[in-house]
């Protein structure tokens, strides 16, 4: 498998461990762990119980510092059928009230204006529990509980007193609707229960009260209103009358049977124009007739006016008689007898009369003609006139009519507003309620709130909740390694082993190298044992050159280095560790007995040989190339090509070489040696070191020329490890710690 860091960037490295060792491949990302959420916050044990701590303390506070309150409930329902009675006994029912009606009442009993109808009849503004500042909220009470009380204001007015207690009683108000029925529960919340009661009830007592005064004050403002415009509308209809009438006389349109007088005078000329034509010609056909018939020889006696007069008839009959004696008298004595001369003359003198009396009659009817042609002249011109008068008053009569639209207009006004002022004033006093009491509000006996176990409970249970929710937090936030898992999934990199802390498995164990050599059957020196078998994988059992270094100082390192060449000198192997570390000198410090002379920077200068400067610990068992005297220089050396050689020796000489390096984040000389040897080993402290100064490490180190082996996690406490541990080997301690037994 190619470690090199090539490939350690990315994801390659984590897919090609996936495909080799398939444990340890990621979980599916669809799979909820739940376990590993469990010891997530098992981890975060302490944080979610200071939390919870914080919040329950929180809340005994809270309740300590609340004032006990009371709660009163009164009901009311509305009116579901309304009967209006009129003094004419018509009654008029309303629809029930709808499902937004309803809620629109519930508003209206949650309305100031409600809230302030309450507080002026119950006085509240003399009520000491309603004095300004003896609401005080729990905020108020916490500021003057740490001294930043507010300052005195100017004594309020009674209105802005009673503003304040409405806004108050607002705040304490809860109205809600019981069920789908149309009854409402109207519930006060006081500090004293008293006052919750007499609230509560006043409430239910002004709500009923409410719409009926708004009745009788609309219905008092509205008889008001209303006989004051029916004056003025009395008064426009009369004077929109009088001048309809003023303008009928001004422009002669006057009339007596709903006509004008025009039209009345024509009506009365057109008649006796047509008995006049018609007088007129009859009287003409008579003439002619008499005319006619005087033409055509007859004597005139058969004229119409002839036979009914009288004369005509008498002188008619004389000389019927006359006649008669004339032809008796020729008859019985001849023409020249006396008689008949006497006779024949008399005839003639009637004959002569007849005539006379015939022109006299057709005189008469001459003049009859000229009188009857006269009178229908004249009414014919009369007719004229009165049509000449009428055409003027027709024009008249458009804006007459204009007056008599705005007369008739103005009086059906004033009749409506009549009929509306009586209907009003007969209903004055018929007024029902909308709403009634049901119950009204007992005494309260039990207080609502503070409730202290309530209280606390719920304190304890948001408190867990936050604390699980910060510990998820702290946990998703955690940058440091806790398993081989993390070190696999955050750095791509092998977990070579997790070396425990001494103290975690062989407690009275001071020095973690010779508890190797101590108990070689423990855990813990199975963890060594374990670590060089992993190198071996990783590196190949050929490979004997390794660099034992961290991302950052204080690691383990020096310990790390010191075990494996304790366990490779247990096992027979020629093992030795060259201290490079030219600031701390932890190998070489850790050296029992007496120091050399010389060291690792002498040979590199070539003052010394390599078998002078390696010193054998004898208690230890292990060799080490030692740093003693003044470093200066070594980066130069390193730089100058002399440690390759020298490490070839070392490899030549020993099966194990091991190379206990400075961090690599600090000193530039590490990324040097790490790509003169075999492979790098990066020792990462258990649950101290960050994931992310690792990773910056590794990006510090020469792309394509380091191998690196893997990460070790060092110092493991197995005690902590085996409780929330979840995924690594070593939280599986406790089920096998006897079996090192």
């Amino acid at each position: 498998m190619n470690n090199s860091l090539v490939v350690h960037r990315g994801s390659q490295l984590q897919a090609d461990l996936a495909q080799a060792f398939p444990a340890m491949a990621a979980p599916p990302e669809d799979r909820l762990d739940l376990r590993a959420i469990y010891f997530a916050l098992r981890r975060q044990l302490t944080v979610i119980v200071v939390v919870a701590a914080v919040f329950v303390a929180l809340a005994a506070l809270v309740t300590t510092l609340q004032t006990p309150r009371y709660t009163a409930s009164a009901r009311v329902v509305l009116n579901s059928l309304e009967e209006r009675t009129t003094p004419r006994g018509e009654g008029a029912g309303a629809l029930p009230p709808d499902s937004d009606q309803v809620d629109t009442e519930v508003e209206v009993i949650r309305s100031r204006e409600l809230a302030l109808d309450v507080a002026r009849a119950l006085e509240l503004d003399t009520n000491p529990n309603f004095a300004p500042g003896s609401g005080a909220g729990l905020r108020s009470r916490l500021k003057a509980l740490v001294g930043m009380g507010e300052a005195e204001a100017p004594s309020p007015t009674r209105e802005e007193r009673l503003d304040a207690i409405a806004e108050r009683l607002q705040g304490a108000l809860a109205v809600e609707r019981i069920g789908t029925t149309h009854a409402f529960s109207i519930a006060v919340t006081e500090t004293d229960p008293r006052d919750a009661q007499a609230i509560a009830n006043e409430y239910a007592t002004q709500y009923s009260q409410f719409y009926l005064n708004q009745k009788r004050a609309s219905g008092a403002q509205a008889a008001g209103f209303l006989s004051q415009r029916l004056e003025e509308l009395r008064q426009q209809a009369l004077d929109d009358m009088a001048r309809v009438q003023q303008y009928r006389i001004a422009n002669n349109l006057l009339s007596t049977t709903g006509a004008s007088l025009s039209e009345q005078e024509i009506s009365s000329y057109n008649q006796e124009v047509a008995s006049a034509r018609a007088s007129a010609a009859a009287d003409r056909a008579q003439l002619a007739t008499a005319r006619a018939q005087l033409r055509r020889g007859s004597a005139g006696d058969d004229v119409g006016e002839a036979l009914n007069s009288g004369v005509v008839s008498s002188l008619r009959s004389k000389r019927a008689e006359v006649a008669g004696r004339v032809a008796a008298l020729e008859a019985q004595f001849g023409p020249g007898y006396p008689a008949l001369q006497s006779a024949r003359s008399e005839l003639d003198m009637v004959d002569a009369q007849i005539a006379s009396e015939i022109k006299r009659i057709i005189s008469n009817l001459e003049a009859k003609v000229q009188v009857s042609s006269g009178r229908l002249s004249s009414l014919q011109g009369s007719l004229g006139s009165a049509k000449g008068a009428l055409a003027s008053n027709n024009r008249a009569m458009v804006a007459l009519t204009d007056l008599t639209r705005r007369a008739e207009a103005s009086q059906e006004l004033y009749d409506s507003y009549l009929a509306q002022y009586k209907e009003t004033v007969a209903s004055q006093g018929t007024e029902r309620p909308d709403a009634r009491v049901i119950s009204y509000a007992d005494l309260p006996e039990t207080q609502v709130s503070p409730r202290p176990l309530l209280n606390l409970a719920l304190a304890l249970v948001v408190g867990l909740g936050v604390g699980v929710v910060i510990g998820l937090v702290r946990e998703m936030l955690y940058t440091g390694l806790s398993t081989a898992s993390d070190v696999e999934h955050k750095l791509s990199l092998r977990c070579l082993e997790s070396v425990p802390q001494v103290g975690s498995i062989l407690p009275g164990e001071d020095d973690p190298v010779e508890a190797i050599a101590n108990a070689p059957m423990s855990g813990y020196a199975e963890a060594f044992r374990g670590l060089r078998a992993s190198i071996n994988h990783a590196l190949g059992d050929t490979r004997n050159l390794v660099l034992i270094t961290s991302a950052l100082p204080r690691e383990g390192k020096t310990t790390i280095s010191a075990g494996l060449a304790r366990v490779a000198a247990l096992t027979g192997e020629r093992a030795v560790v060259v201290d490079v570390d030219v600031r701390q000198r932890g190998a070489t410090r850790a050296l029992s007995g007496a120091l050399p002379q010389v060291g690792l920077l002498e040979v590199l200068r070539g003052e010394a040989t390599l078998e002078e400067a390696l010193v054998l610990d004898a208690r230890r068992g292990v060799c080490v190339l030692p740093i003693v005297g003044e470093a200066h220089g070594l980066e130069d050396l390193l730089g100058n090509g002399e440690m390759g050689p020298l490490l070839a020796r070392l490899g030549d000489a020993f099966d194990l070489v091991l190379l206990d390096a400075p961090p690599i984040l600090p000193i530039t000389y590490t990324r040097t040696l790490a790509t003169q040897v075999d492979g790098v080993v990066l020792v990462a402290r258990w649950r101290a070191t960050a994931d992310h100064a690792i990773r910056a490490a590794l990006r510090l180190l020469p792309e394509g020329r380091v191998r690196v082996a893997g990460a070790v996690l060092s110092q493991v406490d197995l005690r902590k490890q085996a409780k929330f541990g979840y995924g690594d080997a070593s939280f599986y301690y406790e089920q096998y710690r006897r079996y090192y037994a």
